[in-house]
């Protein structure tokens, strides 16, 4: 057991400059570190700036909790409280440094934490565990398989003990995979006469980065909606339902945080309607890294290879307005077949998995402290 663990909540300063930073600046660098080691790079952490505009999201409250250890940071609780969805919701990201494992730190920052969610009347927990790819490959390791059937996590990681013996149960997998960028030239150009050979000339792409046209903006609401319902729920989830105003605050806040957002759209000729959406993020501070994030095509439009068309026409188009970009990371559910299928022929490989957990609190009122 760790000696003098002191549990507060965090102070968010006005700017990385202001004298009360540094605890802050202390806490992020604990998740740079924690997943240098998990994953061998620190890609998948925040830059503090980047995580300083991220907590005045309008659509999600953020609370970080810290664990010190003689008055040092060794331990992060993130805790993030949707605003217009999922009001029963707490999402917890918890770091703990590597030396500082299996001596209670993480077991009270969760206790803390999950103190703290009770309070805001949030009672629904959702946790998460990341297994890098190279602990996955044992065929002697015992595995342990989610509620959706689908997947694994690796039974003797620490992480999966930490999990199970806090009280929180495996729900499901998503498939972790990344892609060096830019693509081949010639893998384009086979990639896009295949998809064009599937469509017959009967679809037409649109591309846009930031802000959707006008004309497009209530179509790609409904696409919005739908990638939401091709989601693998999580227990009675509720997800957001676009409009077009929604839409335009949600552009509005991602431009606000310095993120860009490249989009491709796929249009049905016959009809005028666009069928197909994918779109990559691009963050303000890292332009090196970048992320996937919903692609939809709309089901009585399937079986066209559009996913690999809007797929490969956004890559490039990404690659041509930040050329900087070096690598694309996804993750999605290994229930989507096509999805990965296409990422494979993207150059995807597998980096790992996340593993998604979830725990009831029991509903005591308030607690008194």
């Amino acid at each position: 057991m760790a000696d003098d663990v002191r549990i507060e909540q965090l102070w968010i300063p006005d700017s990385l400059d202001a004298p009360d930073a540094a605890d802050f600046l202390a806490a992020i660098e604990v998740g740079r570190r924690v997943r240098m080691q998990t994953w061998g790079t620190d890609d998948l952490a925040y830059a503090p700036q980047e995580k300083l505009l991220e907590m005045a999201d309008p659509y999600e409250r953020q609370v970080i909790l810290v664990a010190k250890v003689d008055g040092v940071i060794v331990g992060t609780a993130d805790i993030a409280l949707p605003l217009v969805d999922n009001l029963d919701l707490a999402e917890f990201t918890l770091d703990i440094l590597p030396e500082y494992r299996r001596r209670g730190v993480g077991r009270q920052l969760l206790e803390a934490a999950e103190h703290f969610a009770r309070d805001e009347g949030r009672h629904t927990i959702l946790i998460d565990t990341n297994h890098p790819g190279s602990t996955l490959t044992d065929p002697e390791a015992e595995q342990l398989v989610p509620g959706s059937g689908v997947g694994f996590v690796p039974l003797g990681s620490r992480d999966v003990e930490f999990a199970r013996h806090t009280g929180y149960t495996l729900q499901h997998i998503e498939q972790f995979s990344s892609c060096a960028l830019p693509l081949d030239s010639k893998l384009v150009a086979e990639l896009e006469a295949e998809a064009e050979e599937a469509n017959a000339g009967r679809y037409r792409l649109h591309h846009w980065t930031d802000r959707c046209p006008d004309q497009w903006l209530e179509a790609v609401a409904a696409l919005e909606n739908q990638a939401g319902e091709d989601e693998v729920p999580g227990p009675d989830a509720e997800e957001m339902v676009f409009d077009g105003g929604i839409l335009r605050e949600a552009e509005e806040v991602t431009i606000a945080q310095g993120r860009r957002t490249v989009v491709t759209a796929v249009e049905h000729i016959a009809s005028g309607t666009l069928v197909g959406l994918t779109t990559i993020s691009v963050l303000a501070l890292r332009p090196d890294v970048v992320f996937q994030d919903d692609t939809v095509v709309l089901q009585e439009h399937r079986g066209n290879k559009l996913g690999l068309l809007i797929k490969v026409a956004n890559m490039e188009r990404l690659s041509e307005q930040f050329p900087d970009a070096r690598v694309l990371y996804t993750w999605n559910a290994p229930e989507n077949r096509y999805l990965l299928k296409v990422n494979q022929q993207l150059g995807f490989t597998t980096a790992g998995v996340t593993g998604l957990w979830q725990k009831e609190l029991p509903n005591f009122g308030p607690s008194v402290s």
